[in-house]
């Protein structure tokens, strides 16, 4: 594992590569940020958004939680979401979990979790709204993997609801919103493919938030 005193050894390198690259490196990334995606993923140590998406610092603005959760009264994720789309004007915004994850898995269990109980009944109500599928599932990681994509799944919809994203892509067409999985034993993203527009079609009859 990495010292405290090796972190600050590791920057220093950091700099020496990116100017030996760039003399200018830090001096562009002073002037401000553009980033065309917002990532919202897991706060699990082994995803980490720019490395395993392959883009250097500036081109994606990020927000991490346990179980990559999106909830309206989480003012966190909706100050995130709002300035992302408002001011950064996104083109993607990308839900993206893992599979074994901690919070997902914890959410299976029938236990008292204290503190966490809140947050994690998020992810309980996800598996409320597909218990017929995910019980038909023998094998419990099969279940606690298809859990994860299908939490991926429901967080987009709640972001797709929000009046800052439905107002933008009306306005603009765009952002989308896509879900994707990281497969920690492979180190592969995968692309769950949902269907933006249709999800916003589908949803805006009861969430239409008066922006069309």
């Amino acid at each position: 594992m990495t010292t405290y005193e090796e972190i600050f050894e590791n920057n220093q390198k950091w700099i020496e590569e990116k100017k030996a690259n760039s003399s200018d490196f830090f001096q562009k990334l002073s002037e401000g940020q553009s980033p065309d995606f917002l990532y919202i993923g897991c706060s699990d140590s082994r995803v980490t958004a720019e490395e395993l998406m392959g883009v250097e610092p500036g081109e994606v603005f990020v927000h991490r939680n346990v179980a990559n959760v999106i909830s309206n009264t989480d003012l966190n994720a909706m100050t995130v979401i709002e300035y992302a789309v408002a001011h950064l004007k996104v083109k993607h915004i990308v839900v993206c979990g893992h599979y074994f994850c901690g919070g997902v898995k914890a959410a299976m269990q029938a236990q008292d979790l204290g503190i966490l109980n809140p947050w994690l009944r998020n992810i309980r109500d996800v598996y409320r709204l597909h218990k017929d599928e995910l019980n038909a599932i023998s094998d419990e990681n099969d279940r606690y993997n298809r859990l994860v994509e299908l939490n991926v799944q429901e967080q987009c919809v709640n972001i797709t609801k929000t009046a800052v994203v439905q107002r933008s892509y009306i306005n603009n067409q765009f952002p989308e919103v896509h879900g994707w999985v990281f497969d920690v034993q492979s180190g592969k993203l995968i692309d769950l493919k949902l269907d933006f527009t249709k999800m916003l079609h589908d949803i805006q009859e009861i969430y239409n938030l008066g922006t069309s």
